[in-house]
């Protein structure tokens, strides 16, 4: 794969599978935009993959609940590179988890703050939602470009206590991809989302059963992006990719 002339940008990149997609993407020659809350570790990061010199990585801080940040991100992207070829959304993460909830305190799912759910849907489906408003001006105007979602299991198994992670993964892989993809065919633009089962980015998810008897090693999800952003992935459009080891299709007890 040679992403060489080629512009990504990644959320979430200051960890976790945005930072493993923007360490491959420009390994392989593409230059990144790398977004983030955190600053000094994105910073940390960014300087990480130049001092390896193959493609250009350049770091812009950004909360992707706020749609001007989003738009800042995107306009430092075209500025930057002229372009951009493929958005790949990975920020995200539980609510209850990210926030720290107490669940002896809260146990169940209406005991919650209800601002740790919009903080979980804010993250999770509205981030997306905004970075393909903004980017998709951009790729219309160049005909061309990959938008890619990341969903999860979650999604489709639906969750009692997190609420916020299933709804929002659920909007992604059935809602928002396949409307990305419809709005942008006529552009040469298109929409993919790859959700994963359990993924080695915690301790905790290799306790999550497939019918492979693992946890997915991160670098396995991002083969597929990568091989979906590729020329050899051009075909696929419209669609949500379940990568889960076949947990999705066991049986339910």
């Amino acid at each position: 794969m040679d992403f060489t002339n080629k512009t990504a940008i990644s959320t979430g990149a200051a960890s976790g599978m945005g930072l493993l997609f923007s360490e491959n993407f420009a390994s392989l020659g593409g230059d990144v935009v790398m977004s983030d809350v955190n600053e000094a570790v994105l910073n940390e990061k960014v300087a990480a993959i130049n001092a390896k010199g193959c493609g250009r990585a350049i770091g812009v801080v950004c909360d992707v609940r706020d749609y001007s940040q989003v738009c800042a991100a995107r306009d430092r992207a075209v500025a930057e590179f002229g372009r951009i070829d493929v958005m790949a959304n990975f920020a995200g993460g539980t609510a209850v988890r990210m926030c720290k909830v107490d669940r002896v305190k809260y146990p169940e799912f209406p005991d919650v703050p209800i601002d740790v759910y919009d903080w979980g849907i804010d993250v999770n489906l509205k981030g997306p939602f905004y970075f393909a408003h903004a980017v998709l001006k951009q790729m219309r105007e160049q005909e061309s470009g990959l938008i890619i979602n990341i969903g999860s299991i979650t999604g489709a198994e639906g969750a009692d206590y997190g609420m916020d992670y299933s709804t929002s993964k659920a909007g992604l892989m059935f809602g928002l991809t396949k409307s990305i993809a419809q709005f942008g065919a006529k552009y040469g633009i298109r929409c993919v989302c790859i959700s994963p089962g359990p993924v080695l980015t915690r301790p905790a998810m290799a306790n999550m059963k497939t019918m492979l008897g693992r946890a997915a090693e991160p670098q396995e999800i991002i083969d597929l992006c990568l091989f979906i952003a590729s020329e050899k992935g051009q075909f696929i459009n419209g669609e949500n990719i379940m990568i889960d080891g076949g947990r999705n299709a066991m049986k339910r007890s």
